[in-house]
């Protein structure tokens, strides 16, 4: 099978698209998967180009998520033809990933892929649509309606930010996008966000207590940006934080949660119990336009998933990159 591989010598790590043996029969409680269609998301772009230590052992086959098709099985949820999916789990950083042939993981950690889809759809959606419902999910369970308020998304251009616009306007919200790159209005608004901010009036470090705005939040990019979000939510609003694309730093005060009552929330993907991810994909079943996939992604090959790594760090794409691993 061919496969993007990271290797590392004692002087700086290599990538290369290789031709790798395969695995194998799975072990006790594994599924080999015919991978049909991967993805590449900032964490993976972190991976590929050494610029973060995303890879926790080498060499090791990248690629948070995947879908495809059932081969092999020794797990007895899974069966020979079944269509599944994978979000995280370690996957692409400690296990080997998706973005490959073939993968074989533990099947504890794969889902079906629900019917309103089909391999490709699903990781049009990928791990950051899953990441962008669950934000919504946390938004809706906070208690927040459609009629509370406009929510802030910041990154809106992003893969997490695209389809986060995309649930929330369907969900019946006002959404108010936020971008540096004024040339994609026509884009979000296409998604559904009915204002644009640009990214720099919320870049900079602002009081610690500002004019209520938003009754909720999808932040997909931390640091400065964050921090005036939360300072900008309305009393008993919630914040939902999945990014760090701008900085991990958090350059805030309590004065948001204990004057206001904000809540902040922070998604985790990678890790979340199966039954929250089956709720975030029933979510993505239910409400997604996936007539707005088709703007949302850029899809490509194995081999060009090495170069596009650095378009996602630079903010230089838009939507997200869906990578056909079978040309």
């Amino acid at each position: 099978m061919k496969a993007i591989v990271i290797d590392k010598t004692e002087d700086a790590q290599r990538v290369s698209l290789k031709e790798h043996e395969g695995f194998g029969a799975p072990g006790d409680g594994q599924v080999c998967v015919a991978v049909e269609y991967s993805t590449i998301n900032y964490k993976d772009a972190l991976a590929i180009s050494g610029a973060s230590p995303v890879v926790r052992s080498f060499p090791l086959i990248p690629g948070i998520d995947f879908a495809g098709t059932v081969t092999d099985s020794a797990h007895e949820k899974w069966q020979r033809g079944d269509r599944v999916l994978l979000n995280g789990w370690g996957v692409g950083e400690a296990h080997n990933g998706g973005l490959a042939q073939q993968a074989c993981v533990s099947g504890d950690w794969l889902q079906s892929i629900p019917d309103a889809f089909d391999s490709r759809s699903a990781m049009a959606i990928g791990t950051a649509g899953y990441t962008a419902s669950l934000c919504v999910d946390a938004l809706v369970n906070h208690g927040l309606e459609p009629d509370s308020g406009p929510v802030l998304v910041t990154g809106a251009s992003g893969g997490v930010g695209s389809l986060a616009i995309a649930l929330l306007s369907a969900a019946g919200y006002t959404v108010t996008a936020v971008t540096g790159k004024t040339a994609e209005e026509s884009y979000l608004r296409a998604l559904g966000a009915r204002e644009i901010l640009d990214r720099a009036e919320l870049g900079e470090l602002g009081k610690p207590l500002q004019k209520e705005r938003w009754s909720g939040v999808v932040d997909a990019v931390g640091g400065a940006t964050l921090a005036n979000a939360c300072a900008q939510t309305s009393y008993r609003g919630a914040v939902a934080a999945c990014g760090l694309a701008q900085s991990m730093k958090f350059p805030s005060t309590v004065m948001p949660f204990i004057l206001r009552g904000v809540t902040l929330y922070g998604i985790d993907s990678v890790m979340a119990p199966m039954r929250v991810r089956e709720l975030a994909w029933a979510r993505l079943a239910r409400d997604l336009d996936i007539r707005h996939l088709d703007a949302v992604i850029s899809e490509i090959s194995l081999a060009e998933s090495i170069r596009k790594a650095g378009d996602v760090l630079s903010g230089a794409h838009r939507g997200r990159f869906l990578v056909d691993v079978n040309r």
